[in-house]
């Protein structure tokens, strides 16, 4: 595969998903001449000996401390070393490749003042595979994912400690094994690696496609218990989702309608006298839909500020300006401004919580439909109801983690906590918000993979009876590492091994190759 070119406008989740997992990234030929401009910018205010925040000024509250020229380096290295006090647990080495990718990306659009030489050696450490150790908490989201970001960026100095060829180690032992030399920061260089919310985007974008996969999942689950408790796909005909024109809906209603179609076990009972399906049934279309709708929402911006400048002060050269401004500013123009504050990520994270939210609550319901013995199935699904307890501590195992998601769907954006003395005194919590996004698609794959394996069960009582074409490849795809219940047995590992499928893209791929692409 091609290396990734990054060009500070063409990211997307998708790829940034590419580069986290190992891809190759390197910088398009049109940034460097966009780098030497901004450049330009900050060279000429040292040399001239003007006064610019975080170029040769203090940070924070300290902005008021003027920083003689001869301490400028030190200036930048020590604002890297002392920003670097995260704590908690490390975030994976996805999320850190990801945090990378995206601050190279950033850099690249030509706004931060940063040499072409700092980009390049950050993507020299990622190709390399130097994985940065980045705890997961200590950032408030607002002048930046500061602690997060300057952990990343104390490997490339030589400090702190990595992820290399297996094993953690020093960042400077790693960086000699791979034939590199520790980075020597220039004025404004420090700030700009950590002035902005490439952690939170990191962390959310990663949840996001993961989440986009279980809309899918959900579809399938939703279609195998409809079939399964003898429910009708009536109510999935075109001109209920036209009367009511949301998209999301649409698509999970054709969805579940091209899993199902033709299904003989669902053309097997449409005489039979049920008027209606429980809600958990009958609207799946407009609660999968809805949460699509979330989903969306949040990847469209989230998509928009990977592709963003959110540093400050923003280095703005002369090229930029209107006619006017040049002539008051020659030399280019320095905006102290809020970029780096993570609002827009955050709200949009916790919309996305919110919206996920109800894929696990639906799921859960009609997994407690599955094990109550109507419909001519057994109690709980087990072979020998009264002596046999079959999966009924499944559904038990889906409401602990619908409980969880509902307190994990408490918005982060709505608090704030002020820092630097009162200076910033308003934050967004955007990795708050990130971090409760991506517990609450942990705990999603795992309430569906109870409501698949019950319906897979289900489905098995029904035999031989064939289902859609679908349902069909699913419960294939999940009776090759789930064996049928035929006597109790720990529940525990059919629901890991279906995990498993869903979050290896085994059961969606399965699915897609008997149906074709679902929406």
């Amino acid at each position: 595969m091609e290396p990734l070119y990054l060009n500070g406008d063409n990211l997307s989740v998708a790829s940034l998903v590419e580069a986290a997992q190992g891809r190759q990234v390197a910088l398009a030929p049109e940034v460097a001449p966009r780098l030497a401009r901004s450049r330009q910018v900050v060279e000429d205010i040292v040399s001239q000996g003007q006064v610019a925040y975080g170029i040769n000024t203090g940070f924070g509250r300290l902005a008021n401390v003027n920083i003689e020229p001869q301490r400028l380096r030190d200036l930048q290295r020590n604002l890297i070393l002392s920003h670097a006090s995260g704590v908690g647990e490390y975030v994976s080495p996805q999320v850190v490749r990801a945090m990378i990718a995206l601050r190279v990306n950033a850099l690249a659009k030509g706004f931060s003042g940063c040499r072409l030489e700092l980009l390049e050696a950050l993507l020299a450490m990622l190709n390399k595979g130097i994985v940065p150790r980045v705890p997961s908490r200590g950032s408030v989201g607002a002048s930046g994912d500061l602690a997060p970001l300057a952990h990343m960026a104390l490997a490339l100095l030589g400090e702190g400690e990595v992820t290399y060829e297996g094993a953690t180690c020093k960042a400077a032992e790693a960086l000699q094994r791979a034939g590199l030399e520790p980075f020597h920061l220039e004025a404004k260089e420090g700030l700009a690696l950590i002035n902005g919310t490439q952690f939170m985007n990191a962390v959310g974008s990663l949840a996001l496609a993961r989440a986009g996969r279980l809309l899918k999942v959900a579809d399938i689950a939703g279609a195998m218990t409809i079939e399964a408790m003898l429910g009708t796909v009536a109510d999935l005909h075109p001109l209920v989702s036209q009367l009511r024109p949301h998209l999301g809906q649409a698509q999970a209603a054709r969805n579940v309608q091209t899993l199902t179609r033709n299904s003989p076990l669902v053309l097997s009972h449409r005489d039979c006298g049920k008027v209606q399906d429980p809600y958990s049934m009958r609207c799946l279309p407009q609660v999968h839909g809805a949460a699509r709708e979330g989903w969306r929402f949040a990847m469209e911006l989230v998509e928009r500020e990977m592709n963003s400048v959110t540093d400050n002060p923003l280095v703005i050269p002369p090229q930029e300006l209107t006619p006017q401004e040049r002539e008051e500013h020659p030399q280019g123009l320095i905006i102290s401004a809020g970029n780096f504050h993570g609002a827009p990520l955050a709200m949009a994270l916790d919309t996305a919580a919110v919206a996920l939210c109800p894929l696990g609550t639906i799921s859960e319901r009609r997994c407690d439909k599955l094990v109550c013995g109507t419909d001519r199935l057994t109690p709980f699904l087990a072979f020998a109801p009264g002596v046999e307890s079959g999966y009924m501590i499944v559904q038990y195992a889906a409401a602990s983690l619908v409980n969880e998601n509902k307190v994990y769907a408490h918005p982060a954006s709505v608090d704030t906590v002020p820092t630097s003395g009162g200076q910033e005194d308003h934050n967004s919590h955007g990795p708050t918000a990130a971090h409760k996004l991506t517990k609450i698609v942990d705990n999603l794959e795992l309430i569906l993979a109870c409501e698949l394996v019950c319906a897979a069960q289900a489905l098995e009582e029904r035999l031989p009876m064939g289902f859609g074409p679908g349902t069909e490849a699913a419960f294939k795809a999940i009776r090759q590492v789930v064996a049928p219940l035929v006597a109790d047995r720990p529940p525990y590992r059919d629901i890991e091994a279906v995990r498993q499928l869903i979050t290896q893209g085994t059961l969606l791929q399965a699915v897609e190759r008997a149906v074709g692409p679902l929406e």
